[in-house]
């Protein structure tokens, strides 16, 4: 154990050594575009694409969830589909193909089936850079919440809702307030996860030229040609805000788990004073036996 611990130590120590030391780094480099404008902005753009994709991607991914678990054949069936293509197609295969959706799809029109059209217009003034960039995240991590919500509202004893229903609660009040709070126990940390892996994948948006913060970072070292610096420019700042977020994961994994952690201490408390109090009551007996 101690000569594992001295070789990862000074495997650490060379590998820090080297970064610190290795000119073509360039660090003063990296200090200069740490807080450039095109870096902040493109920053803040990555930011809100992962927001807005997480929580447009969770609110479809509660309803596609849903309808997985209804007793509809044919939405269990939808539902099925929708996840089986977004899961087994790469998220850049998707960003790409809803980027040329005008190819096949050179209008959009809304309006009551087979019936009156109250809008048209062309996809390529509707569907921008922005909104493929959202709704590509969007429906890909739709697929990811819908197993994730899932599978934390099958985690729940079913004899609990049986039981509300049993108390007159209607389903989607025992839903709300019996079966959700409980699933988020085992649907908030692999939604962190998620979180985390969606921030790192919206710099694959840069393929579509939205400016988000890898696509900034290009566009400086394209025309500095100080590659290597402002990659570690963008590396620098993916690693500060997913350790952010990784810190509010733990805050809100501790708020939801908070009520089993006094369940369980009491349990164990309870268990050990049952255990005293039977060892108190047998030794009594003994007492009184041999008196």
């Amino acid at each position: 154990m101690w000569v594992a611990t001295a070789v990862v130590i000074a495997l650490a120590a060379m590998v820090l050594h080297s970064i610190a030391t290795n000119p073509r780094f360039e660090w003063d480099v990296v200090a200069t575009y740490f807080f450039s404008t095109s870096v902040l902005n493109g920053l803040w753009k990555t930011i809100e694409l992962t927001v807005v994709s997480m929580v447009i991607g969770i609110v479809i991914g509660l309803v596609i969830a849903l309808m997985r678990i209804s007793s509809s054949r044919v939405l269990s069936a939808v539902a099925g589909v929708y996840v089986w293509f977004f899961r087994g197609t790469p998220l850049l295969v998707q960003l790409v193909l809803l980027y040329n959706i005008s190819a096949l799809y050179p209008s959009i029109s809304i309006g009551i089936p087979f019936g009156p059209t109250f809008f048209e217009g062309s996809v390529n003034q509707i569907v921008t850079p922005y909104v493929v960039a959202v709704a590509a995240l969007a429906l890909n991590e739709a697929a990811y919440m819908a197993e994730i919500i899932r599978g934390g509202l099958l985690s729940v004893d079913h004899g609990q809702l049986e039981a509300s229903r049993a108390l007159g609660m209607s389903g989607s009040r025992a839903m709300r307030r019996i079966v959700i709070p409980q699933a988020m126990r085992f649907i908030i940390p692999p939604t962190g996860n998620e979180v985390l892996s969606l921030l790192k994948s919206t710099s694959l948006v840069s393929v579509i030229a939205l400016p988000e913060l890898l696509y900034s970072v290009q566009v400086v070292y394209s025309r500095t040609f100080e590659t290597i610096p402002l990659l570690m420019v963008a590396t620098i700042w993916y690693l500060i805000v997913t350790s952010i977020l990784m810190v509010g994961q733990q805050l809100l994994e501790r708020f939801y788990a908070r009520g089993s952690s006094r369940a369980s201490g009491a349990g164990s408390l309870q268990r050990l004073t049952g255990i005293r109090f039977r060892r108190r009551a047998t030794s009594a007996t003994q007492t009184g036996e041999q008196r």
